[in-house]
C-alpha cells in the first residue's frame, strides 16, 4: 500500500461530511422526481458509501447507508452495512452472533444503534462513557474484551488504537502497552503505534523495548529513521561520560520480544496444516526449515505470524529471511 492510499484508511472528516450531505441531496431529488428516483437513489448510495470510505469513524455516515439500506428495502446490503460495522468494531463473537436469522428490515437499524451505544466510533465519546463508570471494571472489561477481539482491519486498528491513545493518556500506561501489542500482534505495519510504544518506553527508560519498537518503525518506513535519531540521543545523553556506546538490545532480547509479539497472534492464526509426507518432501529442493514454516504461514493466511519470524530471523543475522519480509509487508499493505 502506498503512502496516499494508506492516507484514505485515516478518517476525513470534510470529505466525509461532503460525500453525505450528496448523498441526502440525490435521496431528495428521487422523492421529488419519481421517473428518475432509481438513478438518484442509486448515486444517493455511491456517495453514502464514499462517506463511509473517508471518514468510517464519523456514526452519521453508516446511520445514513443503513436509512438509504431501508428505504430501498435491500436486506442484504443492509446486512453487509451491519457486518462491516462489526469488523471495524473488532469482529466481536457476541456481535457477531445477532447477525444470525434476523430480518434486517425490522431490526438492522436497531441493532446499528446498539451496536454504537455500547462502542461509539468516536475516541472521546467513548471515553467519556468510560469514565462515566468511575471504577476500574470498565476498564478492565476493555481489556478483556480487546485480548478476544480480531484487529486485523486497518479501520479496527485505527479504532481501537485512538482509544489506547485515551487510556494512555490517562495515566494507565501499562494497561496501555499490553493493549498496544495486541493491535500490533494484528496487524503489525501499524507504524504509528510502534512508534507511540517507542516513545512511551523511552520516557520510561525501558530502552531495550524503545529500540525494538523504533526498530519496527524503521523496518516500515525506513525514511523515518526512528532508530537511527533514537541512538543519537542516547549518544548525547552519555557524552563526556565513560561508558561504552549502546548499539541496541543483545540478539537474544531482540528475538524474545519478536517471538512474543508472535505468539500474540496465535487466535487468529489458522491450524498449522498436517506435514507433508516424506514421498512429497524427496522431491522438495533442501531449504533451512524456517523457510519451509514461513512458507508454510504465508499459504495459510497467517502472514501476522510469518512477519514476526521473518524479522526474528533477521534479528538472529540470518539475511536470507530479508526478501521474504518484503514478500509479506506487501501481502499485509
Amino acid at each position: 500500500m502506498t503512502e496516499s492510499q494508506d492516507l484514505l484508511q485515516h478518517p476525513r472528516r470534510n470529505l466525509g461530511n461532503r460525500y453525505r450531505s450528496t448523498a441526502q441531496k440525490f435521496a431528495n431529488l428521487a422523492k421529488a422526481d419519481p421517473e428518475r428516483a432509481k438513478e438518484n437513489m442509486d448515486w444517493a448510495e455511491q456517495n453514502a458509501r464514499q462517506a463511509i470510505l473517508h471518514d468510517f469513524t464519523d456514526e452519521r455516515n453508516w446511520r445514513y447507508l443503513a436509512e438509504l439500506k431501508t428505504l430501498n428495502h435491500d436486506s442484504g446490503g443492509l446486512q453487509a452495512v451491519l457486518e462491516d460495522v462489526f469488523v471495524v468494531l473488532g469482529r466481536d463473537p457476541e456481535n457477531l452472533d445477532q447477525l444470525v436469522n434476523i430480518d434486517y428490515l425490522m431490526v438492522g437499524r436497531e441493532l446499528l444503534e446498539a451496536a454504537f451505544a455500547r462502542d461509539p466510533l468516536d475516541p472521546d465519546a467513548w471515553w467519556d462513557a468510560m469514565v462515566a463508570d468511575e471504577t476500574e471494571a470498565g476498564l478492565e472489561e476493555f481489556s478483556t474484551r480487546c485480548r478476544r477481539l480480531d484487529f486485523r482491519d486497518q479501520r479496527a486498528n485505527i479504532v481501537f488504537g485512538r482509544r489506547l491513545e485515551r487510556i494512555r493518556k490517562a495515566g494507565h500506561e501499562d494497561v496501555f502497552i499490553d493493549l498496544a501489542r495486541h493491535l500490533l500482534a494484528h496487524r503489525p505495519i501499524n507504524h504509528e503505534l510502534w512508534l507511540e510504544m517507542g516513545r512511551l518506553h523511552e520516557r520510561r527508560r525501558e530502552m531495550d523495548e524503545a529500540w525494538s519498537c523504533y526498530d519496527q518503525v524503521q523496518q516500515l518506513r525506513p525514511h523515518l529513521k526512528e532508530r537511527d535519531r533514537f541512538l543519537q540521543r542516547l549518544k548525547g545523553d552519555m557524552d563526556g561520560e565513560q561508558k561504552q556506546p549502546w548499539s541496541g538490545p543483545s540478539v537474544e532480547h531482540r528475538s524474545a520480544f519478536l517471538e512474543g509479539m508472535r505468539s500474540l497472534t496465535e487466535r487468529i492464526s489458522a491450524p498449522t496444516p498436517a506435514p507433508a509426507s516424506i514421498e512429497a518432501e524427496e522431491d522438495v529442493i533442501q531449504r533451512h526449515p524456517d523457510e519451509h514454516q514461513l512458507e508454510a504461514l504465508i499459504e495459510q493466511g497467517d502472514v501476522q505470524s510469518a512477519f514476526f519470524l521473518a524479522r526474528r530471523l533477521l534479528a538472529a543475522g540470518e539475511d536470507w529471511a530479508e526478501p521474504w519480509l518484503a514478500r509479506i509487508q506487501a501481502v499485509m499493505e
